[in-house]
């Protein structure tokens, strides 16, 4: 009994390290780089 558990913790950590590393490499979802502007206008208080 105590094995079949040990066995399946060590499944589990072994899918979460495939799955961190996976991740690691094909998870960057950061969005593509764009040029933004705003145009302010200033008020010295005239």
């Amino acid at each position: 009994m105590i094995g079949r558990l040990v066995k399946f913790l060590l499944l589990v950590v072994v899918i979460g390290v495939i799955g961190l590393v996976g991740y690691a490499y094909i998870g960057d979802l950061a969005p593509e780089p764009s040029e933004q502007s705003l145009t302010v206008t200033l008020d010295a208080g005239s």
